[in-house]
């Protein structure tokens, strides 16, 4: 590391201190945010060291702008991060709007998704049908209990 905080180039002989492995699966996992896909990160040595690289590794966020600007100066890269934000809103809403299409096409056009009315209905007949055979089980008890107690004992 450098004076400045930056990530600098180990010299050739060191040896590593901590080994992250990442499978491109889980880099894909880790890029949309997926949470579980943290415990899924193999590592080997310096547990303490691994801990505070994941640290910095959850809280990091790139400053785009700032970079963009000593490129492009101020104005150009404010504007082009703004761009850039605002096709990411764009994405992010069209991908809820598919979704939401999706889900309107599987419950009411092709059945294949059941309504959460539906469900609900579904579950509080089933809680019903158990309670009538719930009652239906205890009268035919007593049925069967009164039934027996006016039954003549057979003497031998």
């Amino acid at each position: 590391m450098t004076g400045r905080g930056e990530l600098a180039p180990a010299a050739g002989h060191a040896t590593a201190d901590v080994t992250v492995r990442i499978t491109p699966g889980l880099a894909l996992r880790l890029a949309a945010r997926d949470e579980a896909a943290w415990k899924e990160i193999e590592v080997a040595g310096d547990t303490e060291f691994a801990q505070a690289i994941n640290y910095v590794a959850r809280n990091l966020q790139w400053d785009l702008e700032e970079d963009l600007s000593r490129l492009f100066g101020d104005v150009a890269a404010h504007r082009m991060a703004e761009a850039g934000r605002t096709l990411s809103r764009w994405g992010g809403q069209s991908a809820e709007n598919v979704g939401r299409l999706l889900a309107e096409y599987w419950t009411e056009e092709a059945p294949l998704i059941a309504r959460a009315r539906d469900v609900a209905d579904f579950n509080r007949a089933v809680d019903a049908l158990r309670d009538d055979v719930a009652r239906l089980e205890k009268r035919l008890e007593e049925l069967s209990n009164r039934q027996g107690a006016k039954t003549p004992r057979k003497s031998g």
